[in-house]
């Protein structure tokens, strides 16, 4: 059975125990380029009608919330609240956005130096694990879930601050030991499943159980 610390989302991220490139490290943001507008393009159009406001260091979750088109999120609400049910296709669609967005980001952050793929796993592990929507979901929630997590909002706004300057000092750190400091590594691939956690409940609609306020990995017992 599961445990008390089980959440329904997991991410977790290999640390780089090698030197990584210098290179690319210090051209992260030009390098990014390509794979970002990929990314920008299968984000889909502005859901709320105001233009994005996306720059280097931005919170993930902010710039997701005003560029969801690429993420079923109204349907699969008005999906739950009027039939009860979340198509498996839809919950494929999101898992695989999620995971290659986590990926771009994950090398924006310095966290890995090789190029995100857009289909291949590599070393940023995402897995969400698929609803039974009849019995295992309220169909009045999607409703409220986004205005229920403002409070994980105010705390990732702050956390992700730190998490952008954590990867300042980890780019000089790259560039003059070849090396991630391990404790940084662990801070900012805690705010990625922090944020990770918070999307699933408030967004991609996979659980009703409620993000808990912490950057530990999952803990699960058979």
């Amino acid at each position: 059975m599961r445990d008390a610390g089980w959440f329904p989302a997991a991410l977790d991220i290999d640390y780089p125990d090698r030197k990584l490139n210098r290179f690319t490290t210090f051209f992260r943001p030009v390098t990014f380029i390509p794979i970002g507008i990929v990314l920008a393009l299968l984000s889909g159009p502005t859901t709320f009608g105001g233009p994005p406001r996306e720059a280097v260091g931005s919170d993930p979750a902010v710039i997701l919330t005003l560029r969801s088109g690429g993420l079923l999120f109204l349907p699969t609400a008005l999906m739950l609240v009027f039939r009860r049910k979340y198509p498996r296709w839809w919950f494929e669609w999101n898992l695989e956005l999620m995971g290659f967005m986590t990926r771009c980001l994950a090398y924006l952050a310095l966290l890995r130096d090789e190029y995100p793929s857009t289909d291949e796993e590599q070393a940023v592990h995402l897995d969400l694990w698929y609803p039974d929507a009849a019995i295992g979901l309220n169909r009045w929630l999607p409703l409220v879930k986004w205005l229920l997590a403002l409070p994980h909002y105010v705390v990732l706004f702050f956390l992700w601050v730190a998490a952008a300057l954590c990867v300042i000092v980890a780019w000089f750190a790259i560039l003059f030991t070849g090396r991630y400091p391990r404790g940084l590594f662990e801070f900012v691939t805690g705010e990625f499943r922090w944020s990770l956690r918070v999307w699933a409940y408030a967004f991609l609609l996979t659980t009703d159980r409620y993000p808990p306020f912490s950057l530990a990995r999952e803990t699960r017992s058979a």
